[in-house]
């Protein structure tokens, strides 16, 4: 299990990652797949990164990390979390975060994201995220 930065996004097949998350009903990797290629969010910006996790050439996990669009420049945002159903429970995410937390720790004076999935939320709170109501674009901040 191995975690990189993606610089070409274009060149990775994300078809079962596609795939199996809008079978769960879940849109972030259709997003992701959809702002790349229209040039929305290419992760290209200063401080700014996509993560992969591959167990030899399969993707199995993708994490992405932006300027937080809704705030001033200091603040990261995760982005676009997703790992395959067969290895959850294995720490692909929790090490994808990791990796977003290391970058972001570097230029952010925090980082935070918005979900609704409670699974999800435990698990942010487990890596150190905190809960919190801003009127619906955050619901968890780590702060540096």
């Amino acid at each position: 299990m191995n975690i990189h930065e993606v610089t070409d996004l274009g060149a990775v097949d994300l078809t079962e990652l596609l795939t199996e998350s809008q079978e769960e009903g879940f849109r972030n990797i259709h997003r992701l797949v959809h702002e790349y290629h229209k040039g929305i969010n290419t992760f290209h910006h200063e401080n700014e990164a996509l993560f992969e996790c591959r167990v030899g050439h399969r993707v199995i996990g993708i994490c992405g990390l932006n300027r937080d669009p809704y705030a001033n420049g200091s603040i990261g945002r995760i982005r676009r979390l997703y790992v395959l159903k067969e290895f959850r429970n294995q720490g692909v995410g929790r090490r994808l975060v990791e990796a977003v937390i290391r970058m972001a720790s570097s230029h952010y004076t925090k980082l935070v994201l918005k979900t609704d999935n409670p699974k999800a939320a435990a698990f942010y709170e487990k890596l150190g995220f905190r809960e919190i109501a801003d009127g619906g674009l955050v619901t968890h901040e780590l702060v540096f």
